[in-house]
């Protein structure tokens, strides 16, 4: 099956989520998979073609090697990046509030879409959508406010449970998993109790409309502010 093309500004985006504590997304897996390897698992792309658009970044000065050989974004590369991530997000809105698509949808068009639109059309959107403070999952447009943000939330999978949280984001590398976010009721704002905890990972989460049970990977794209 044919790969999937990724432009730079996606591999960028990626690296900039694995790159924030609440983002980053955490594969159930023994070791610690390297910078490639994750950006690989996210994009849906060979660790070597990922490994190859690393170095194409780090040549184009949008990212380098930290002391453990890891990828950083330069300057340069994270305010690119912060770039792509707000655009990103601002399309999603236009979608969902002008165009009628689904949240989930919107996901998976904003990325098709993302080239297309110029930062000057970007900037008319936003005014035009009275400048939207979140995108459908939940992430902030403003990436200052993300990271700060990021200090009061957890994943859901961190909770013990018992606890009681409100749903803030919802992680949306994976189409299907954010797909069947919706599809139970997991959606930003929604009010939630960890039921409790069983084999393999699974976790049982009460909501307004019922039960659901879900596994690890779920549960680590959940974030959540704890009561």
């Amino acid at each position: 099956m044919a790969q999937a093309h990724h432009s730079v500004d996606e591999y960028l985006e990626t690296i900039y989520f694995l790159a924030t504590p609440i983002g980053e997304y955490r594969p159930k897996a023994s070791g610690s998979p390297t910078l490639a390897a994750r950006v690989a698992e996210m994009l849906g792309v060979s660790r070597a073609s990922a490994g190859e658009m690393l170095k194409r970044l780090e040549g184009e000065g949008l990212v380098e090697r930290g002391r453990q050989k890891e990828a950083i974004l330069t300057e340069t590369g994270r305010e690119r990046a912060e770039r792509v991530v707000r655009k990103h997000r601002i399309i999603e809105r236009l979608l969902t509030d002008f165009m009628g698509y689904t949240a989930a949808e919107a996901h998976v068009h904003a990325d098709e879409l993302g080239d297309t639109f110029t930062d000057d059309m970007v900037e008319r959107i936003d005014e035009r959508l009275g400048h939207p403070e979140r995108c459908p999952h939940g992430w902030p447009v403003d990436t200052e406010l993300e990271k700060a943000e990021n200090r009061e939330l957890v994943p859901l999978a961190d909770l013990a449970p018992g606890s009681r949280a409100t749903i803030v984001r919802l992680a949306e590398h994976d189409g299907e998993l954010l797909h069947w976010f919706y599809d139970q009721g997991l959606a930003p704002g929604a009010e939630l109790e960890l039921a409790g905890a069983g084999p393999e990972g699974q976790l049982t989460v009460r909501l307004a409309g019922g039960e659901t049970t879900m596994g690890e990977k779920a549960a680590q794209g959940l974030y959540v502010r704890a009561a």
